[in-house]
């Protein structure tokens, strides 16, 4: 065999997918108050604000005229103000004022972006075009019963490498070994796939309640449990897990990426077990916050070797449930080929088994 006495050349290949003609989470409603607020989205810098009726507005974060930051601005009277010459901008980027100027306003104003607020999140359509969809809803929020709790992260790595890492089953044995699986004890399940036009998922039969810590805080008595695992474009990783009419939990990740290579996740824990909200929170953040380090270190050593070596290069398994159905997803929506969640194009499913 040859030696290397260097790293092979790199394959160039990349999950990376840029899919701007959808809603993606820009932050909690709660961050965005009386100052705008600068987000990196897909790459885009925007600045944030809410205008005089309250209601979230985005543009891109240059002015116009001399290319400076709008975010270092003000927000006067419902639009976002200039800090270098008070250039005053509405929510649609139309010019409103230029101090000192007796002729007509410049026609050409600041660059508009479509965003919305919704179950207490600011979203953002990147896209050019109007949005042709509402976001996403995170389930079960404000119902008798569900309580939430919420949080945000941010790591290294593709959206791609995110969502399979928040819906991988086999690596949760041994890098949350203790907190989450891990304990030597496994069995055989039966996997079921189901793939449409906007989403893939894994529905895990015959899965006892999760060992570890998390296993004896949702299920201390044990069972099987109703186990789905899915990815909805353009970002959402869901996990589920269903242990009777009153132990319910559903994990709804919004992933938005920062640029091709960083990824922030929010957190919505919709949540009905038998022990009351406000004691189960207090031990549920922390030990989802441990499980979030772990992940965002390996996916940290994940993107600095990937770009080591010049690129990706996958070896799969049919254990590797969804990642490869999440990148040619993210990949089809990329070329415009996504249809939708309306039925047009059928249901495809495979099955197999695992032990976990």
């Amino acid at each position: 065999m040859e030696p290397r006495l260097a790293p092979p050349p790199g394959t160039g290949q990349s999950s990376a997918a840029r899919v701007p003609d959808d809603w993606y989470v820009a932050c909690r409603a709660t961050q965005l108050g009386p100052k705008p607020l600068p987000l990196t989205v897909m790459g885009l810098p925007l600045v944030f604000f809410r205008d005089g009726a309250g209601q979230p507005a985005a543009l891109l974060d240059r002015c116009p005229h001399r290319n400076v930051p709008l975010a270092g601005g003000r927000v006067v009277d419902g639009c976002l103000e200039c800090p270098y010459h008070g250039w005053r901008f509405d929510p649609a980027g139309a010019c409103q004022k230029v101090p000192g100027l007796a002729g007509a306003l410049p026609p050409r104003g600041a660059t508009a972006i479509s965003c919305v607020e919704s179950d207490g999140y600011v979203w953002v359509w990147p896209g050019d075009g109007p949005p042709t969809r509402a976001p996403f809803r995170f389930p079960h929020l404000g119902e008798a019963g569900w309580a939430a709790a919420h949080d945000a992260f941010e790591t290294a790595g593709t959206l791609h490498a995110v969502a399979e890492n928040a819906l991988d089953v086999p690596h949760t044995a041994f890098l949350h070994r203790g907190l989450f699986r891990g304990t030597g004890t496994t069995h055989e399940l039966e996997v079921v796939v189901r793939r449409s036009a906007d989403r893939v998922e894994a529905e895990y039969i015959g899965e006892p309640a999760p060992r570890g810590l998390v296993g004896r805080l949702l299920a201390p008595g044990g069972g099987l449990v109703t186990h789905f695992d899915r990815f909805i474009l353009p970002g959402i990783a869901q996990v589920e897990y269903r242990l009777s009419e009153r132990a319910h939990i559903i994990v709804s990740s919004a992933l938005t990426p920062v640029d091709d290579f960083r990824t922030r996740l929010f957190a919505v824990v919709a949540f009905k077990l038998p022990l009351p909200a406000w004691l189960v929170r207090p031990i549920l953040q922390p030990i989802a916050r441990r499980i979030f380090k772990q992940d965002a270190q390996i996916l940290a050593l994940q993107d600095e070797n990937i770009r080591r070596f010049g690129g990706e290069a996958f070896v799969s398994t049919e254990l590797d449930a969804l990642g490869t159905h999440i990148r040619a997803l993210l990949k089809q929506a990329e070329r415009g080929e996504r249809k939708g969640a309306d039925g047009e194009e059928a249901v495809k499913e495979r099955r197999f088994k695992m032990r976990a």
